[in-house]
């Protein structure tokens, strides 16, 4: 084999498989995109109570209940098509989302339901007053931290 053969197909091959890593990124940037949105939305909710329980910010019982109630219509949400097979940090740059959804959708779904769960809690909650939200922040804490703690990336 030539010299130049020799160099010339492992740079084919790279470039192949860069071009093939670039294309599944474009192929899942709207599923990528769509799961983060919906994941930043919440995190601004989550956002307005946390600051009302820790006492950052004055309890305020409608917007409370208007945070609540957001978190409540983003859990009924179908996201199925957020959650597409090879979109993970592992295939894909620019997502925590790690392969063990792929592997667990069962545990990654019952996750999901124990947010929609604790959601249900605190929009009951949200609007009865401080200790009333405080008592429901824990269990909408727990939901969200078993599955970031099991489905994503900690960040750096």
């Amino acid at each position: 084999m030539s010299l130049a053969r020799r160099v010339t197909l492992p740079a084919a091959i790279l470039s192949l498989a860069i071009g093939a890593a670039a294309y599944a990124q474009q192929e899942f940037s709207g599923a990528i995109n769509a799961r983060q949105g919906h994941m930043q939305i919440m995190a601004f909710n989550v956002g307005i109570l946390g600051n009302m329980a820790r006492g950052n910010t004055e309890y305020d019982a409608e917007a409370a209940t208007t945070a609540a109630s957001n978190l409540a219509a983003l859990a009924m949400v179908d996201g199925r098509g957020y959650w597409v097979p090879g979109s993970d940090n592992g295939a894909v740059e620019n997502t925590r989302a790690l392969p063990a959804i792929w592997e667990d959708m069962a545990g990654f779904g019952a996750d999901w339901q124990a947010y929609g769960e604790a959601v249900t809690g605190l929009q009951a909650a949200a609007g009865n007053g401080l200790d009333a939200l405080r008592g429901a922040m824990g269990p909408l804490g727990n939901a969200c931290g078993a599955c970031h703690d099991d489905f994503r990336q900690p960040s750096d």
